[in-house]
């Protein structure tokens, strides 16, 4: 069965729109997503222009500020300091990745973790782990809840998580576990990762190779969340295998994609309220 990202996200949306607009009617304030593209990379390009148009739907304001790829990271980190400081931006997202030569990590910990609404910086990756108020990183918040739209139990079930990217892998490992799931972590180094992966009740593959886990390395009935996005919309999992497999199964594109702009729309939307509201 279809775990259909695209529906569950609609509803994530609507409500988020409506609470902007409610926003607006009690402050005045509209809530308000700056976006920070650097370069020109189309799928990057692509994304951005989604996330504005999506935005522009449930009513929350748009900033986008591009730069050149041959900025410094000095020059980035100035960018994300003078937009942390304004009052009229509640949201702030990095497009990433960035150019190979730019500090990622310096980039993001210019967010003001306030406005941290993709859930990059250090503080956020800390306050989802230890369960202190704050933003879940966009992605793995967006999987926490497309699992619960399709009532997947959790508690006590084996979680494998095949790949450890700060944005993704990690903080996604550290969602599960607050829900009481135990949780292995795999990656590129991880010897013998079929038997990994078939001893998982929910796979979640964020690894960032086309059709690399195949069905015949999933365990019968397990729940398989693709959360890769390879040219030529393919996932980190091949479709056709695992889907004979798993009783539940996300397709790429349509279900991890859509249920990350709606997350980092509503957290957009709960940025302003708590901004307004100090």
């Amino acid at each position: 069965m279809l775990m259909n990202g695209t529906e569950a996200a609609r509803h994530i949306v609507e409500k988020a729109a409506a609470d902007a607009a409610a926003l607006k009617v009690a402050t005045g304030v509209t809530p308000c997503l700056a976006t920070v593209l650097v370069g020109s990379d189309p799928a990057s390009v692509t994304y951005v222009r989604m996330k504005q148009n999506r935005s522009a739907k449930a009513g929350i304001g748009s900033w986008h500020v591009e730069l050149p790829d041959t900025i410094t990271t000095a020059t980035l980190v100035a960018a994300l300091t003078e937009l942390s400081q304004d009052p009229d931006v509640h949201g702030i997202l990095l497009q990433h990745p960035v150019p190979a030569h730019i500090d990622e990590r310096a980039a993001f910990e210019a967010i003001a973790p306030e406005k941290d609404v993709d859930g990059v910086t250090m503080h956020s990756f800390a306050a989802m782990a230890f369960g202190e108020p704050g933003f879940a990183s966009a992605t793995p918040g967006g999987i926490l809840r497309l699992l619960d739209e399709y009532e997947v139990e959790l508690a006590g079930k084996h979680a494998v998580v095949v790949g450890r990217s700060p944005i993704l892998g990690k903080p996604v490992g550290m969602l599960l576990l607050a829900r009481d799931a135990t949780v292995t972590y795999c990656h590129s180094r991880t010897a013998d990762l079929a038997a990994h992966t078939r001893e998982a009740d929910i796979l979640v593959a964020a690894v960032g190779r086309p059709n690399f886990i195949k069905g015949a390395d999933i365990k019968p009935g397990a729940v398989v969340v693709d959360a890769g996005y390879n040219p030529g919309n393919v996932g980190d999992v091949d479709f056709a295998s695992a889907a004979e497999k798993a009783s539940l199964i996300t397709p790429v594109p349509g279900g991890v994609g859509p249920m990350t702009i709606a997350v980092l729309l509503e957290q957009t939307v709960e940025a302003a309220r708590r901004q307004v509201a100090r």
